[in-house]
Order: C-alpha cells, then sequence, then structure tokens
C-alpha cells in the first residue's frame, strides 16, 4: 500500500489569521500533487514567545478560526489532515494555554487530538532560554489513531527526545509517527535528523516530520527563529524528504510494506527485557 503524503513547511508569525491563510494555500498544493494525508508543523497558528499576545490572539478550541477553517478544507479537498499542533486557550486557573495536534478526516471530523507531554525547558545558551512549562500544560496521554490503510501515532518536537513514547506508540500499533516542530537553529543543526532517523530506526516506523523555518514575524515579544529541514524518514533509517529551510509544500509517497519488512529483518519491538 503507498502513502501519498504532504508535508507542509511554514515560516507562521504571531498573527493567526494571516498564517491561516498561507497554511491554506500550501495545503491546497500538497492536495493537488496527488497527497491523501497532509501534516502541518507544530504552533501553525501562532508563533509567539508573548504571553500577553497570546492572550490577545488565541481561542479556546471550541471558537478557534483556525481549527474550523482546517477542518472545513480537509471536507472539502477529502483528505486527511493532520494539523501539528495549534497554540490554543484553556480555562486553566494558572491561564497556561495548551498545545494540540488534532487529526481530521476527509469529512471535515475530527478523530483524535494530543497534547504534547513533554515541555522544552531548557537553557541552549546565554541568548536561548525557553520555559515552555511556564506557558503551556502538559499533556499526560499518548495518543494512537486509526487510517483506513495503517496507524499514525502523535507526538509534538521536543516529545522526539523521549524513546520510550516512541517505543510505546509503535508497540500500540503505529507505523507512521508525525513529529510537527518548532526546532531551534542550534539543536536543529545538532541533533534534528540524527534523533529523527534513531527514532525510525528503534520503532520501525516512518516519522513525518514538518516543520517551522525561518525568521519569523513578530510584533511583540523576542524575536524568533526557527531550522525547518521538515523530513519524511523511512522504517530502516533512509531519509526519504528534506525541505530544506524553504517554506512550501512537499510530497512523499510511502511504501508501507516498509514497516513489516523493517520490523522482520530487525524485531526489537518484541524484544524487551525486564532490568533489575
Amino acid at each position: 500500500m503507498i502513502l501519498c503524503a504532504g508535508i507542509i513547511q511554514l515560516c507562521s508569525g504571531d498573527d493567526p489569521a494571516t498564517n491561516l491563510i498561507e497554511t491554506q494555500g500550501f495545503i491546497g498544493e500538497a492536495a493537488s500533487q496527488g497527497a491523501q494525508f497532509v501534516a502541518t508543523p507544530e504552533v501553525t497558528n501562532c508563533v509567539s514567545a508573548s504571553r500577553s499576545h497570546q492572550q490577545d490572539v488565541l481561542h479556546h478550541e471550541t471558537d478557534d478560526p483556525t481549527l474550523a477553517s482546517l477542518a472545513c478544507q480537509a471536507r472539502e479537498l477529502g483528505i486527511w489532515l493532520l494539523i501539528g499542533s495549534l497554540a490554543l486557550k484553556t480555562d486553566d486557573p494558572d491561564g497556561r494555554f495548551v498545545n494540540r495536534s488534532f487529526l481530521i478526516g476527509p469529512d471535515g471530523s475530527f478523530h483524535a487530538h494530543y497534547d504534547k507531554i513533554h515541555m522544552f525547558d531548557v537553557t541552549i545558551d546565554d541568548q536561548e532560554t525557553y520555559r515552555e512549562s511556564a506557558g503551556y500544560r502538559p499533556g499526560g496521554t499518548a495518543i494512537v489513531a486509526q487510517l483506513p490503510d495503517t496507524v499514525l501515532g502523535l507526538t509534538i518536537c521536543y516529545d522526539l527526545r523521549f524513546p520510550y513514547l516512541f517505543r510505546h506508540l509503535a508497540q500500540a500499533g503505529a507505523a507512521v509517527i508525525t513529529v510537527p516542530s518548532a526546532f531551534s537553529p542550534v539543536t536543529g543543526a545538532a541533533h534534528w535528523e540524527v534523533l529523527l532517523r534513531a527514532r525510525a530506526i528503534e520503532t520501525g516506523c516512518f516519522i513525518l516530520a514538518p516543520a517551522q523555518t525561518g525568521d519569523h514575524a513578530i510584533s511583540r515579544g523576542r524575536p524568533r527563529t526557527t531550522y525547518g529541514h521538515s523530513l519524511v524518514v523511512a522504517p530502516w533509517g533512509e531519509v526519504l524528504l528534506d525541505a530544506g529551510t524553504d517554506v512550501g509544500a512537499f510530497v512523499c509517497d510511502l511504501d508501507l510494506s516498509q514497516v513489516a519488512s523493517a520490523r522482520t529483518r530487525v524485531p526489537a519491538l518484541g524484544h524487551d527485557m525486564v532490568i533489575a
């Protein structure tokens, strides 16, 4: 079985309405190239480090215009759409947002959602410090979802550094795992490809990693630059697609039979040991 997958690479700014127009254009391009399944990056709707700006422009899931518009587009195009993630308001007393991925079917219905589990709380260097948990609440549930001919596992960005999550998803049936991201240029250059290839090899899964790229248009708060290089990696570890640093729609065929082949050659998913 061949699944034609579309990967959208964006340079989202902090204006959700502007981002939506560009996102819809690229999704349409991917569908016109034959993509049956299309995935967008992390925080498709808004890249911003300003919590006050986010409070002004973000919405709750029930009234988010990006979510509603993209669900309608998925129905109009008849495609499966993975919105890599949206930054959304919650009713939490501490005012934190949620970083949530959505799987939408070709009829526009919602099939699954996943809240990013691992928060990016790191100090990369003197110029780059992130405290994602200060603005976002973490999720706590791993998610797999059924597509017509395969099973999808959902992760987001920093989850990439936690192989137990990917192993859990694969052992729960996932043959394709998505990693929508907004990776730092420093960690991207050092770790992005090698980690994605490792997760593919360890699980025998296809890894689809749509990413944010470039210098993001920010009206408030500190500037943000992301690494780009959206990747598609095969179950044996080969890079099938590298989108470089340009925004756009990129399409790649996935031969799903390669999942069983890789897992037969190295059946590591069945070799877990109890370690004292």
